[in-house]
């Protein structure tokens, strides 16, 4: 998984970048100074590293010239600067990057992978590690076939992870059993027993629910099928 150092005072600006780099797939951790810029530096290991420009009384470009004699890691400037003067002499020491207060996420997000991309890191393995689908705490990984809740990497078989799959794409709709046996195993209730689906169900229920006998991602409405709800049941 690749790694993003974000180094910054403004704990509302770390909270925000986190959430957003957390959920894009990366691996996150935070530093508000010079001396937690470094040791994380070496204790992370970061790919990049985000780093704040203004850092309460210290000034980012310090922090950047004490970085180049322990790491080449590259560095994006967040900075409420745009002058071409200032974006140039942080340049000049080493910074691959800048990035203009106010920014968009999007923005991050295209100069983190275009600074990767120049500098080598593997941005298809990132785009291949990242969660394809995610609610809260479950996230699934359609490139991987990968579960995970709360973090833990959980046991599917292909064809629980296919039924998952197939209703988490759908977020309330409701499915039959009928509908599921023909879009999920191909088949049929003429050829198949429709509690083959209800089988499936129990085992993935007993794997993501707490309590499987009430779930809260898969609920049953009654006299039609199957349904997964994206949000919790109030």
């Amino acid at each position: 998984m690749t790694k993003i150092l974000i180094v910054d005072d403004d704990a509302e600006i770390t909270k925000l970048l986190s959430k957003f780099l957390l959920a894009e797939g990366y691996e996150v951790a935070v530093a508000a100074d010079s001396n937690g810029a470094l040791s994380a530096t070496s204790a992370f290991g970061p790919d990049l590293v985000l780093l704040d420009i203004v850092l309460g009384a210290e000034d980012g470009r310090d922090v950047l010239r004490e970085l180049r004699l322990i790491s080449d890691v590259p560095v994006i400037f967040l900075t409420g600067r745009g002058l071409e003067s200032e974006r140039i002499t942080g340049l000049k020491l080493g910074a691959d990057d800048y990035i203009v207060k106010p920014f968009s996420l999007g923005e991050v997000s295209a100069r983190i992978e275009s600074v990767l991309r120049r500098s080598g890191a593997n941005v298809t393995q990132h785009q291949i590690d990242a969660p394809t689908m995610i609610f809260g705490d479950l996230q699934i990984n359609e490139s991987t076939h990968e579960v995970r809740l709360d973090g833990t990497l959980l046991e599917l078989t292909s064809k629980e992870f296919a039924l998952l799959v197939f209703l988490a794409s759908s977020p309330r709709q409701v499915y039959s059993r009928a509908q599921l046996l023909e879009h999920v195993w191909s088949s049929s209730s003429e050829w198949q027993n429709e509690a083959t689906v209800t089988e499936h169900i129990r085992r993935i229920r007993a794997k993501i629910e707490v309590d499987p006998d009430h779930p809260r991602w898969i609920t049953t409405v009654r006299g039609v099928g199957y349904r997964f709800e994206p949000e919790p049941v109030s």
